[in-house]
């Protein structure tokens, strides 16, 4: 089974025609219009006035009811936060239950789809780490926000101008939460989101810092067969453009890509800024997705840091640098637990694994793997919880096979783990370890597979699910 990530992976498409810029003059609007260095003059509007004060005319109604998978139990719950056009899906981190209030950021991710799924706990790729996971890894609160017109809410996509008000209405919902706090709330966001999140930046000042990686200066250098918009009028562009508005933002705005992505369209926004809230940082060598996976890093650790009365968060290129020359990380993934009554044992594995009977008797054979086929340690790793009467383990047979054995402890009692390495009938080669525990007059097997290609790569994630089990009866 392969995953639909669609709206997702395909973040950002570059159109190759540039578009020749509107003149001032030449735009009849309702509102004061900007020219392109952000300043129209002591009569300028604000981008919140001239957002609020425009009315958008939709050419295309478009919504989906793509069904929202249910998130990782203890550790994000599926909630309705308010907005103008009625209540729309998100999750949330859940409450850690320790009575204190915590940071939180609101992450938007790429791609034209208004919805959410399971694809912030898939397997996060060092080079294209779209999910945003770094921030929960490192312990900050997180809100992935549906917007109007996904996933069945109500409203109509409208590409760049509605979702900006869903956004401020995340936040509110967010800074609600009696486990958040309120002076703390963050917002990200890659690609298009992160087009999202700094027309965001230039809407409202709540936010205490925002980061955008990958946004573009003006909506046409976005996909436009994704416009949803009236595309024969230009203010339609203008109100979706972040370019036009930079003197609108407060808070502090950190914008981020690499050389190799939408470069071009951060150096226009640098050079047209006199904005000391914003601060523009391009990765040599990088592309629009490999500044992800070590950047969002970094940024969690500031936030992690920027506890005083007052933002303090600053950042510099040389540890942008540096951080972008460090070794990928191999991640944990969310863990839910599950009781096996017919064992009397609980134990985590793997939000994204599920659990199949294999029995053909009385003694217990389950199989657990991944609902995806990726190709990392997460989704090729397969295991086998195996339970026999009267039986005890033959130690002789896996030393005669190579393997080596140990012993350890599993949920309390005593343990043998073997290590060797498995053939199939097509050749390929498993690593595989197999513990045994006896429990009682049943012997319980935790058998773990893994191509040989992938070394010890997945052996964390196999004693993190053995970690977990306890026995309850």
């Amino acid at each position: 089974m392969k995953r639909n990530i669609k709206n997702k992976v395909l973040a950002v498409i570059l159109t190759a025609v540039m578009c020749l810029t509107t003149s001032c003059s030449a735009v009849k609007s309702a509102v004061t219009m900007l020219d392109e260095t952000g300043k129209g003059g002591a009569s300028a509007q604000s981008f919140a006035e001239a957002h609020d004060a425009f009315q958008t005319t939709l050419a295309k109604e478009e919504s989906d009811d793509d069904e929202i998978p249910a998130p990782p139990e203890r550790s994000f719950d599926l909630i309705k936060y308010p907005s103008k056009v009625g209540d729309l899906a998100a999750y949330v981190s859940s409450d850690p239950g320790d009575g204190q209030k915590h940071p939180l950021i609101i992450w938007v991710v790429g791609g034209w789809g208004n919805g959410i799924d399971d694809f912030p706990w898939c397997y996060p790729e060092w080079d294209n780490d779209q999910t945003g996971s770094a921030f929960w890894q490192a312990g900050v609160l997180m809100m992935y926000p549906s917007f109007r017109g996904g996933c069945g809410n109500p409203g109509n996509y409208e590409t760049l101008f509605g979702e900006v008000d869903d956004i401020a209405s995340a936040y509110e919902y967010a800074a609600s939460l009696p486990y958040v706090d309120p002076d703390r709330i963050y917002l990200g966001g890659h690609s298009t989101g992160g087009t999202r999140a700094l027309l965001a930046s230039e809407y409202t000042d709540k936010f205490r810092a925002v980061f955008a990686f990958g946004a573009v200066d003006k909506i046409e250098y976005h996909n436009n067969s994704q416009f949803t918009f009236d595309t024969d009028n230009k203010e339609e562009y203008k109100m979706r453009s972040p370019i036009y508005w930079l003197d609108s933002v407060k808070s502090p705005t950190f914008l981020i890509e690499g050389s190799d992505g939408n470069s071009a369209n951060l150096k226009k926004i640098e050079r047209t800024s006199k904005n000391e809230n914003i601060h523009c940082y391009v990765m040599e060598d990088a592309d629009h997705f490999s500044v992800l996976a070590p950047l969002t890093r970094v940024v969690a650790q500031k936030i992690l840091a920027d506890t005083g009365t007052e933002p303090s968060i600053s950042i510099t290129q040389e540890e942008l640098d540096a951080a972008m020359k460090m070794e990928p990380e191999i991640p944990m993934p969310v863990m839910e637990q599950h009781t096996i009554e017919a064992l009397g044992m609980t134990l985590s594995y793997p939000y994204l694994w599920y659990v199949e009977d294999i029995s053909e008797s009385e003694e217990l054979s389950l199989m657990l793997c991944s609902r995806y086929e990726e190709d990392n340690i997460w989704d090729m790793s397969l295991m086998y919880i195996d339970s026999y009467n009267d039986l005890q383990l033959d130690r002789e047979y896996f030393a005669e096979n190579g393997y080596d054995i140990s012993e350890t402890e599993v949920g309390g009692l005593p343990a043998l783990k073997a290590v060797g390495k498995m053939e199939d009938n097509s050749g390929s080669v498993f690593n595989d370890t197999l513990v045994a525990v006896q429990k009682g007059d049943t012997l319980v097997t935790f058998e773990f597979y893994i191509h040989e290609d992938f070394g010890d790569d997945a052996n964390p994630m196999f004693d993190a699910i053995l970690e977990s089990v306890s026995f309850t009866e």
